[in-house]
């Protein structure tokens, strides 16, 4: 039966109650004390005995028998954090003094032995005098909200820490009170110390921001921002700023705005970064390209004027050799020298076209026509023109065009000649005395005709496959007799690309190397293989086919190339030649003494050859004058611009006496009407 518990309001006054009353009262607070979870306690100031209760303290491991244990107040600094002792007893002193509740928090010792946050909620009773006497309060676990709070303040030092690494500053702006937050970051890209120096300015933070903006770039800052707010299109703007110092600095601005039901915006949150430095590299950049540019206008330049030199003295060499092919009184050895001579200088000749080219190609002045090209002509055009320098070897030449004799490739006909011959003739020179060269046709996948050229040399160590398409590298060769300028093979990889074809090898070490070219293979319709530009040896002389009298006007300063033009005439009583060594000279006896054509070189003192050809033109008794050009500028630019000056032809030092003789006879040869001349 359960015994009956008198019913006793909280409210009722403790001198209403009888003794049962109380006790049941008690016990209810006690029940409370402890079912809520919360500690209670009395701190006796003037005994230093401290009652307490209540299910914290259970919580934390400590039961009654702890309770009647731990009575003295003065016990309490070895349940509390060493860390937070003094804080603590300063809370209760500033209590004690100003009578204002106590609120506190501190890490308390469990039973344990580890620790926990708590909070407290404390007041005193005093005496008439004011003094306390009791101080009654309560201990809870807040021990969650720390670590929320200690999660929150690393979660805001992660941040802080991200952006301090990353020099952003970041900003707010708040619609409702028209305010804006700069981090002080941001105004260290302006170069602002501290707060102080800000408010110091007078201004509002907006209005100062904006008046470091230059005046240029602040409508577009603007329209970033409206196109952001009106049509929330991303807004990300750069815009320089005038520092403080004066400094013009770069600021890149992001930022994303957040709108209300009615799209209206609320808030706007982002970063500014400083982005001088990348502005300054870019600029760089762009500076270092600028050189480079010059640079390489310099070395186009440079080569040309070097060509140009080069060439004067090769013509005088290369010319008289020529010359004396055409004489019938040498005897062999004389003639034996005198091929060597040329051979020489056909060599050297070879090495200054092989740099222009490169020259051409980087540069990307090289011009390129593209046609149907029969491949199989075109390999049995090389074989023909290597085929000496082959035999010189004892090197057998092999074709194997496997029934591809039509197979045609969309190609420049003059270009895909000259990398052709480059790949045969290097398979000639590094063969072995007595070797093989063989070249084949055979289809490969997605169109692709493929031309392979293998030599029975020495191979290529796979080691040095790298090295094989680097400019002016030869292999070590260049310690053999072999003449090269390790530019060929550079010069016939950026062709064939330049085709949009691919170049490759194989090599086996003392077994021979095998190069391949694939092109695009087309259907055959009209193909057209054009051999000019390219030569490997010398052919036949030329005869002049000229009977009839007639004189020639040759307008040159340089006294070698006269005299050389000079020995060439004197050979032919029909031909007679004229020498002005200044252009003025040379439009003077042009006019007084019209000839039959006139050899008119590029670079004279004075007027150049385009100026004196202008005049020729320009003037009614010379305008029917054809007038070949003849000069050392070879570069294409040179030579585009000589075809549509007006030239009859346009001739390059050095200067192939087969070719002035064809041009010679196709002017004024007996089976064509020549100029009369006057």
């Amino acid at each position: 039966m359960t015994e009956y518990q008198p019913t006793i309001s909280m409210s009722q006054p403790l001198d209403d109650l009888n003794g049962d009353q109380l006790k049941a009262l008690v016990e209810r607070y006690r029940r409370i004390f402890c079912g809520s979870g919360y500690g209670f306690w009395e701190w006796d100031l003037n005994s230093h005995y401290i009652d307490w209760s209540g299910g914290f303290w259970e919580s934390i491991g400590y039961d009654d028998e702890d309770r009647k244990r731990l009575t003295d107040a003065r016990q309490l600094p070895a349940f509390i954090h060493p860390d937070d002792v003094e804080q603590m007893f300063e809370s209760v002193r500033e209590h004690l003094r100003t009578a204002e509740p106590l609120y506190t928090c501190y890490r308390v010792k469990t039973k344990w032995g580890d620790y926990i946050w708590t909070q407290v909620r404390a007041d005193s009773i005093r005496d008439e005098f004011g003094r306390a006497m009791y101080i009654s309060g309560v201990n809870f676990d807040i021990s969650e909200l720390k670590d929320v709070e200690a999660a929150l303040r690393e979660s805001e030092a992660r941040q802080a820490r991200i952006i301090q690494a990353s020099n952003d500053g970041i900003w707010e702006w708040y619609a409702e009170r028209d305010a804006f937050h700069f981090s002080a970051r941001c105004w260290e890209h302006l170069g602002y110390s501290d707060d102080a120096e800000l408010h110091r300015s007078g201004k509002d933070l907006i209005k100062l921001w904006r008046s470091h903006i230059l005046s240029e770039d602040l409508s577009l800052f603007d329209h970033a921002l409206e196109c952001h707010l009106k049509d929330q299109r991303p807004f990300d703007v750069e815009y320089r700023v005038r520092a403080k110092n004066g400094e013009i600095r770069w600021i890149r601005a992001r930022g994303k705005a957040s709108f209300d039901f009615d799209g209206l915006p609320m808030r706007m949150s982002g970063t500014n970064m400083d982005i001088t430095d990348i502005k300054r590299a870019e600029a760089r950049v762009m500076r270092a390209k600028e050189q480079a540019e010059k640079a390489n206008s310099a070395k186009s330049e440079f080569l040309s004027s070097m060509s140009h030199e080069l060439r004067t003295p090769l013509n005088a060499i290369l010319g008289y050799a020529q010359l004396f092919e055409y004489d019938d009184n040498l005897k062999q050895v004389q003639k034996d020298n005198i091929r060597e001579i040329h051979a020489a200088g056909e060599h050297l000749l070879r090495l200054i076209n092989d740099v222009l080219d490169l020259a051409k190609i980087e540069s990307g002045t090289m011009d390129t026509s593209f046609q149907n090209v029969l491949v199989s002509r075109l390999l049995t055009d090389c074989v023909t023109l290597l085929q000496p320098q082959a035999d010189a070897r004892s090197v057998l030449i092999k074709t194997d065009f496997a029934g591809l004799d039509s197979a045609c490739v969309r190609a420049d006909p003059v270009r895909l000649k000259q990398a052709l011959l480059n790949l045969m003739s290097n398979a000639i020179k590094y063969n072995r005395v007595g070797g093989e060269v063989s070249i084949q046709l055979e289809t490969r996948p997605e169109r692709m005709l493929r031309v392979l050229v293998h030599d029975t040399g020495s191979g290529i160590d796979e080691s040095r496959r790298e090295e094989v398409f680097q400019p002016f590298n030869r292999l070590h060769a260049e310690m053999s007799k072999v003449e090269g300028s390790g530019v060929g093979l550079v010069i016939t990889k950026q062709l064939i690309e330049k085709m949009d074809g691919n170049i490759d090898f194989t090599s086996t070490s003392g077994k021979g190397t095998t190069f391949w070219v694939d092109l695009h293979e087309v259907k055959p319709a009209e193909p057209v293989v054009m051999a000019d530009g390219v030569q490997a040896e010398v052919g036949a002389l030329t005869e002049l086919r000229i009977a009839s009298r007639h004189h020639i006007l040759y307008i040159e300063d340089n006294a070698t190339n006269i005299r050389l033009m000079e020995h060439f005439f004197n050979r032919y009583k029909n031909l007679s030649l004229v020498v002005a060594e200044e252009p003025f000279v040379g439009l003077y006896c042009a006019r007084q003494n019209p000839p039959s054509a006139i050899i008119l070189d590029i670079n004279l003192p004075g007027l150049d050859g385009y100026e004196v050809l202008n005049v020729l033109q320009s003037d009614p008794v010379t305008q029917k004058i054809p007038v070949i050009g003849l000069s050392a500028n070879v570069m294409s630019i040179d030579l585009e611009k000589g075809r549509e000056a007006g030239f009859y032809e346009y001739l390059t030092k050095p200067l192939r006496i087969d070719q002035l003789v064809n041009i010679l006879n196709d002017l004024l040869g007996d089976e064509k009407s020549g100029f009369e001349a006057g």
